[in-house]
């Protein structure tokens, strides 16, 4: 193995072999130990339950059914082969008019129709991720940095920084203020880094938060806009999860914030926000990421680079359709909303059952589970080894907080919204069977009860309709090989 290491780094570029795709990490471990003995609930019942997906499956009805009603819209069809020709040859990179327009007007709904975006600052690229990556290459050099709250999405690793080469710096938050940002945190994090003598080029928010699953209240985001604003720094906006808010309070986006007339003195050249449909429509197949700037010069520059990321023309065509349609469009949003809080409600209160707090959030696919009270101390250690139960005994893939930066040991990232209600049962099932365990004796007890466990198929008593894979997590892709879960 040393040798073949040895043998690559010398062959291949240093891109090619470094370390800095952050895949080595727990976050990503949790996925290959799903991969390796994924859960069905007839083929293998004992198996790994995926909770570490942020993947909303809760509608897909509802565009099964748009689909169906709708055959033009796609150039696959009897109805829609009249397009084939036009949409399968060149099409210039900036998009499909129809495309770009539908998509501005999507983002304007999810937002509660209170900010308008205009089509021709809408910038395609090969999902979130390329949109990400997009963003920072416009933005900055190498050796540069962003500010990040943390904890943060850990793929922000390897999609700002593997092959841009900047840094991120985390701005920690606390779980005594709900980990809310303030003002203080983020002024301590720029003046750093100033003193380590690294160029600051802006602050990245994520707004849903990903993993804490809250919104930013309109305050906040004004100081922070403030703040950048008076530094002259970028701020990029992660509003991905925009449509998945089913409680109070509502999203506040920061094109709303740039459109309030107290803060016309703002520089909009340096405001830009990610955005993406594999969240709030729960498409991340599609590949459909977005870049809007506010600054010209960058929104030229992105679309120069989306020729690297492209969404294929046949997809804008299909979505171009869905998206126009406004009466589908209205209903999927409510009823998505509907859907997500009725899951969110279900699965937090089973987790309440057993003594398990999450904090209280209003948006997301996903709960930020406080599991501290199971800690036989306070260590990233320990954490650890809680985590190790879980994912090799209890089997769930849920994320420890230390892969988000996360500064205090303890929490996980939990995701509820993409499998079946049966599915979720099973997994709270498995939860309470555990911490009815943990509590009632030490680490032994627990591994004596291993092979009982293992036993136990712990399944509930379903209706008997036939399960196939259309009901399940999808398998995730493969991902290289990390030598963290045993």
């Amino acid at each position: 193995m040393g040798f073949e290491i040895e043998k690559n780094n010398s062959i291949l570029s240093k891109l090619a072999t470094n370390e800095e795709h952050g895949e080595n990490s727990p976050y990503f471990d949790g996925w290959k130990a799903y991969d390796s003995d994924p859960f069905h609930p007839l083929k293998n019942p004992n198996g790994v339950i995926q909770m570490g997906l942020a993947e909303n499956q809760l509608c897909f009805d509802l565009i099964e059914q748009w689909i169906k009603r709708n055959p033009k819209a796609s150039i696959c069809t009897t109805e829609g082969i009249k397009s084939f020709k036009t949409i399968a040859n060149f099409q210039d990179y900036h998009g499909l008019p129809e495309f770009r327009r539908a998509i501005a007007k999507f983002m304007e709904k999810t937002r509660g129709g209170r900010v308008s975006f205009d089509p021709d600052r809408v910038v395609m690229a090969g999902g979130a991720t390329g949109a990400n990556e997009t963003i920072i290459f416009c933005l900055a050099d190498p050796g540069d940095a962003f500010l990040v709250p943390s904890p943060y999405y850990p793929a922000f690793n390897r999609d700002l920084r593997w092959r841009t080469g900047i840094q991120l710096i985390p701005i920690h938050c606390e779980s005594s203020n709900n980990f809310k940002i303030t003002a203080q945190a983020v002024k301590e994090a720029y003046e750093n880094a100033q003193k380590s003598n690294i160029k600051v080029k802006g602050l990245i928010l994520t707004n849903p938060s990903n993993p804490l699953g809250t919104t930013l209240d309109r305050d906040t985001l004004k100081s922070l806009l403030n703040f950048t604003n008076q530094h002259n720094i970028h701020l990029v906006c992660d509003e991905i999860y925009a449509a998945t808010v089913f409680d109070t309070p509502q999203l506040v986006s920061i094109a709303e914030i740039l459109e309030d007339n107290e803060m016309n003195y703002c520089n909009k050249d340096l405001f830009h926000i990610v955005y993406s449909l594999s969240k709030d429509m729960g498409l991340p197949g599609f590949r459909i990421g977005i870049v809007y700037s506010f600054n010209d010069a960058v929104v030229n520059c992105a679309r120069k680079m989306s020729s690297f990321g492209l969404v294929s023309t046949q997809t804008q065509h299909f979505l171009a359709a869905m998206l126009s349609d406004e009466n589908f469009v209205a209903s999927f949003l409510a009823e998505s909303a509907r859907r997500l809080a009725k899951r969110h409600k279900h699965f937090t209160n089973g987790l309440e059952e057993v003594g398990i707090k999450c904090l209280k959030s209003n948006a997301g696919l996903f709960c930020w589970m406080d599991l501290r009270p199971l800690l036989r101390e306070s260590t990233f250690d320990t954490e650890m080894s809680l985590w190790r139960v879980i994912i090799n005994d209890v089997k769930l893939n849920v994320s420890p907080g230390s892969s988000f930066d996360c500064q205090e040991p303890g929490f996980f990232r939990v995701c509820f919204a993409n499998m079946d209600d049966e599915t979720v049962d099973i997994a709270l099932a498995r939860i309470r069977r555990f911490v009815g365990v943990k509590r009632s004796g030490d680490e032994s007890t627990v591994m004596e009860k291993k092979q009982q466990w293992k036993k136990n198929n712990l399944r509930l008593s379903f209706s008997k309709r036939m399960y196939d894979e259309s009901v399940l997590s999808p398998l995730s892709s493969p991902i290289p090989h990390s030598p963290l879960v045993r």
